[in-house]
């Protein structure tokens, strides 16, 4: 065993992961692996957003195969045991693990980089076939060659974060040609090579665009179907985990201040190519783990990085933002190999980088903000960003337009609204209420503060527009309706012949959601006048 063959490294991760308490058993993903390690010469590039498994991935296939440590106690309680021929793999191939995201903080350039990876693997085979007639100066190919020749061994490689090398500083655009040369070398059309399986965030389309590794099968979260569900937790596996979550409080004795409903609200509304929603698995396990509800996206600066993006081509982007705040999808033709961290300047280019690092989902041809933990990273932005322009000018009017609806004062919530569509350069026609409703998601931007908002939420009998379920049981709740063409007073007798105040009281034996006062809002818009008018009333 060595530093990267045959490693002891990915056992020990793996188990750590295994005895976390919100485990899931994601291993019949390698009965889908055991016939390409068996057929041979087999190539394997999976791409997923951050935060979304891959590592954990790898490290399972890396512990699975590799003769490193006997991994039995693990394998033995997962799903894989079932498997015919899981014995005649478990552990009975030699693994080569490169993490390519490790670099020695000295490191400087590209060279020092890779003769670090070529070094310590060839030191790694030497130690390992002390008996194989090594030449002296020979490339790793070289070496891996010569023990194919003598000893008919093969080698399965777990190549993670193969990208991370276009993003270190001291990377130029020369060494990214030399990087996929190295690759091509070590891997293509090689006998040694039962299984080359590699992971990133990038596909390899957007760095290789001849021959250098076109032997690798690419596998994307929205081109894809195969390995769909093996990245992300389920809507059935979330289940899963939140009933083990509740017994988990009940022995430790702790109140849950997770709901079920909050971890779809926050984590869920990624889609695999099959339509399978999917919920970032590290966000819903750190969640239930300090049971609490909040944003665990850990890079440093994600509202940086979100703004990154956008200010390329703010322009372009503007309607895009408004209308996907407001929970709609806007139409995209996404691109995933066109992404990457610099030289973004289409609207195509910002949203299809935007979707591949995991900041928007994708489905059926149109992006979204997948869910509350990221919206608020968007909201964050649009608060602070005055390049936005007319959107930024919006999201500083919503405390106003909050504080002006729970005091009814209409006066100043026709002004506000007044503002949003006489601005010289209108950012929505309001030709439907969905346009119509994504200046009201703005216009009430800061609510999200104290409220989880929802759109077409059904309530009593009916569907209502917008629902704002507070945070805290005794605060106010809202239930508001938007009319094109009609008057809010329409919109107030529709709040209430449709009992939409049901979906304050909960279900039957369910303690209420909301104790203190429930107002009913009513918007209307006259595409005639050009007016906005608003009523408020409380409900009893």
């Amino acid at each position: 065993m060595g530093m990267y063959l045959n490693s002891i490294s990915p056992y020990y991760l793996y188990k750590s992961e295994f005895s976390r308490p919100y485990f899931v058993d994601k291993s019949e993903v390698l009965k889908e692996l055991i016939p390409f390690v068996f057929q041979g010469n087999s190539y394997i590039c999976v791409t997923r957003p951050r935060r979304f498994g891959k590592t954990v991935m790898a490290n399972m296939i890396g512990a699975f195969f590799g003769k490193g440590e006997d991994a039995s106690e693990i394998f033995d309680n997962l799903k894989i045991s079932q498997e015919e021929n899981y014995r005649n793999h478990l552990n009975q191939h030699n693994v080569i693990y490169i993490d390519f995201s490790v670099v020695d903080d000295e490191c400087t350039s590209y060279k020092e980089y890779i003769e670090a990876i070529k070094e310590t693997l060839k030191s790694d085979l030497h130690l390992a076939y002390p008996d194989v007639a090594f030449r002296e100066k020979s490339s790793v190919r070289e070496d891996l060659t010569r023990i194919f020749t003598e000893k008919k061994e093969r080698f399965l490689f777990v190549l993670d974060e193969w990208d991370a090398v276009f993003h270190m500083p001291f990377i130029k655009e020369e060494d990214k040609l030399s990087y996929l040369l190295f690759l091509k070398g070590l891997l293509k059309d090689k006998p040694y090579v039962s299984l080359a399986y590699m992971t990133g965030i990038l596909p390899i389309a957007k760095y290789s665009s001849g021959s250098e590794l076109n032997m690798f099968i690419e596998y994307t979260m929205g081109t894809e179907a195969k390995f769909g569900d093996d990245f992300g937790f389920s809507d059935a596996e979330v289940d899963m985990l939140y009933q083990r979550f509740i017994k988990n409080c009940e022995e430790k004795g702790e109140t849950p201040a997770v709901t079920r409903e909050g971890l779809r609200y926050w984590y869920d509304g990624y889609y695999t190519k099959s339509g399978e929603k999917m919920y970032n698995p590290r966000s819903v396990a750190a969640s239930l783990s300090n049971n609490n509800l909040g944003s665990y996206w850990t890079s440093s600066g994600p509202y940086d990085e979100i703004f990154y993006y956008v200010e390329h081509n703010v322009a372009d982007v503007r309607k895009d933002l408004a209308l996907m705040v407001a929970g709609e999808g806007v139409t995209s033709k996404i691109q995933e190999y066109a992404a990457t961290s610099m030289n973004l300047s289409t609207r195509e280019e910002i949203l299809s980088a935007m979707v591949v690092y995991g900041f928007l989902s994708y489905y059926k041809g149109k992006v979204y903000i997948p869910n509350k933990e990221l919206m608020d990273k968007f909201d964050e932005m649009l608060r602070k960003e005055p390049s936005l322009g007319y959107v930024y000018q919006l999201a500083k009017e919503s405390e106003r337009m909050l504080q002006a609806t729970l005091h009814g004062d209409t006066e100043t919530m026709e002004e506000i609204l007044a503002f949003a569509h006489n601005t010289e350069t209108p950012l929505l026609s309001y030709n439907n209420e969905t346009e119509l409703s994504a200046i009201v998601n703005l216009v009430y931007l800061s609510a999200r503060d104290r409220y989880r908002v929802e759109r077409e939420d059904k309530a009593g009998t009916g569907f209502v527009d917008f629902i704002f379920y507070p945070e805290e049981k005794g605060d106010t709740g809202i239930i508001l309706e938007l009319k094109i063409d009609h008057t809010p007073e329409e919109a107030i007798k529709q709040i209430r012949d449709k009992q939409y105040v049901l979906r304050f009281k909960g279900k039957l034996g369910e303690k209420p959601k909301v104790t203190g006062r429930t107002l009913a809002v009513g918007i209307s818009y006259d595409r005639k006048t050009k007016e906005h008018h608003c009523k408020v009333e409380d409900l009893q």
